[in-house]
């Protein structure tokens, strides 16, 4: 593989080690500083609920952002103009669902997990399953792609060319992860995102300027300049260059935004972070805080996109060995040099650290306090330390299985993987949370349709798409057995699982109106909710 590294000139790969490297241990500081507080469940689950609404909003903003927005969307608003930006207008407006429908009542009605939530009013241990099983999938699909691209990104930025280099990159990065989640817990996991999201924004900030003030802070003249820069010319500011070519890709892209609208209210280790909190009021501003954050930086990504269009060119982006991915970094060079690409490659590198050690841990909660404690158990674990315990041996093993998997994953197109992630959370996952919060009706055997439904049909239609198979950017090139049409299956996955929760539950002669009233009182007004 040629690498990016040798794409770029001024490009120091000792100098990005140096700063990786210096970025580890500063956090990993600042982990074993948290780790002295975390002895109980609520500890490493919740953090105590020790954090504030603005501290945990900030956290919220460096989970949720991870390289492939920082990279990607910066890449497609470079190569596509217009069109890029869709992307982040659709991981932004994802946020008014999770404030106006999810955060508060989640707050109040769970404890740890979305399975608290599903078995507040069902049958504890097959919804507890269910709940778990979706949870997992969902975190393993985002880990995987997100551990993939850990290995090909930090790779390419360190000059790494052979397999077994970008095995060991994949190794570390798993490794690194482990030990954020064994040994800080939640509040470790947390302060990671804390310092990523500052790190990150600081930085995207600072090329924003630097950007505008080549072009004497008017935004107008940097459109004129990409626009020159650009093949497309003024293509680059008008609708229609990556996504108006057909009426298929129209509709690809319908059902790839709808997946993201609905499927960031469902991603569990986005849900799991309204637990750590005290109160749903701090819920609700945690929301707030990340919807600012998160809009802001997408702001600067339109600056830094067109930027890198005008200053580096979209041929030259379109054509070095990282396609799209290599904008940031281009730019980055072409602005400040090897010093200032070394500060973005360790943002980067960052950005997927604290995306992956957030995903471990809810997949470690989700299994020990849910299969282990409640369906396992049934409620009743050995000791009060027992759980911690499990859901510490389970972080080890989804580790091991996250670095294996991206091992083998790190030639593929893993693409495929986060929409699958986000098709599988707005299909098993957001239609059972709001039949639960809203539909008095709602049972079991409409939750487990619900979720094991929207689960296989999600599964069955991403594998038989042309994102798997069929054409020249297919995870499988070498043959072609699509015969679903769409990239992405939420524009009728989600129908279908939201139908399969009303058919389980009207075909069903169960009945748990009563429970929904109780459920109902704290989920509007906090009673009874779960507390440090």
């Amino acid at each position: 593989m040629t690498t990016l590294a040798q794409s770029i000139e001024g490009n120091n790969p000792v100098l990005n080690i140096t700063i990786f490297a210096l970025f580890v241990i500063v956090t990993l500081v600042v982990v074993f500083r948290a780790s002295r507080n975390t002895k109980t469940a609520s500890d490493y689950y919740a953090a105590g609920r020790s954090f504030s609404g603005p501290q945990n909003g900030t956290a919220i903003a460096g989970d949720y952002l991870s390289a492939a927005s920082f990279l990607g969307i910066a890449g497609a608003i470079a190569v596509y103009g217009y069109d890029g930006f869709l992307y982040s207008i659709g991981f932004l407006v994802a946020w008014l669902v999770a404030l106006l429908l999810v955060a508060e009542l989640l707050r109040n009605t769970g404890k740890f997990t979305m399975g608290d939530v599903l078995a507040f009013r069902m049958r504890q241990r097959p919804v507890r399953a269910a709940a778990a099983t979706s949870t997992m999938a969902v975190s393993f699909f985002y880990l995987l792609a997100q551990m993939a691209g850990a290995g090909a990104l930090v790779s390419l930025l360190l000059g790494i060319d052979s397999d077994f280099g970008q095995a060991v990159v994949i190794c570390v990065v798993g490794v690194v992860m482990i030990l954020y989640v064994l040994v800080g817990g939640m509040k470790g996991t947390t302060w990671v995102q804390i310092i990523k999201a500052a790190l990150l924004i600081a930085g995207t900030f600072a090329m924003t300027v630097w950007v505008l003030g080549h072009y004497g802070l008017n935004f107008s003249e940097l459109l004129g300049a990409a626009v020159e820069r650009s093949p497309d010319g003024e293509s680059m500011l008008n609708p229609g260059a990556k996504y108006g070519v057909s009426e298929a890709s129209k509709i690809d892209f319908l059902s790839l935004g709808i997946a993201l609208v609905l499927g960031t209210a469902g991603l569990p280790h986005v849900l799991m972070r309204f637990y750590t909190v005290p109160t749903a009021k701090d819920a609700r501003k945690s929301v707030v805080w990340a919807i600012a954050l998160i809009g802001l930086f997408y702001l600067f990504t339109l600056v830094l996109g067109y930027g890198a269009a005008a200053i580096v060119g979209s041929d030259t982006i379109s054509n070095a060995p990282g396609g799209e991915n290599s904008a940031a970094p281009l730019l980055a060079e072409a602005l400040g040099g090897p010093l200032l690409l070394g500060f973005i490659a360790a943002v980067a590198f960052a950005t997927i650290l604290a995306v992956v050690a957030g995903l471990t841990i809810t997949a470690s909660a989700s299994f020990a306090h849910d299969v282990y404690v409640n369906v396992i158990k049934r409620g009743k674990a050995d000791n009060k330390n027992t759980e911690v315990k499990v859901a510490r041996i389970t972080a080890c093993v989804i580790g091991a299985v996250a670095i294996i998997g991206g091992i083998l994953a790190k030639d593929q197109n893993v693409a495929f993987l986060v929409a699958l992630a986000f098709a599988v959370a707005a299909s098993a996952n957001l239609p059972t949370i709001l039949y639960s919060l809203f539909w008095k009706r709602f049972n079991t055997s409409g939750a487990l349709w619900s979720i094991y439904g929207g689960l296989t049909v999600t599964l069955v239609l991403i594998v038989f798409s042309p994102a798997v198979s069929g054409t020249e950017k297919s995870m499988i090139t070498s043959v072609d057995f699509h015969w679903f049409p769409l990239q992405n299956p939420g524009l009728v996955s989600i129908p279908v699982s939201f139908f399969l929760g009303w058919l389980g539950t009207v075909l069903s002669k169960e009945h748990l109106e009563d429970k929904h009233k109780e459920m109902e009182v704290r989920s509007l007004t906090g009673a009874g909710a779960e507390k440090a």
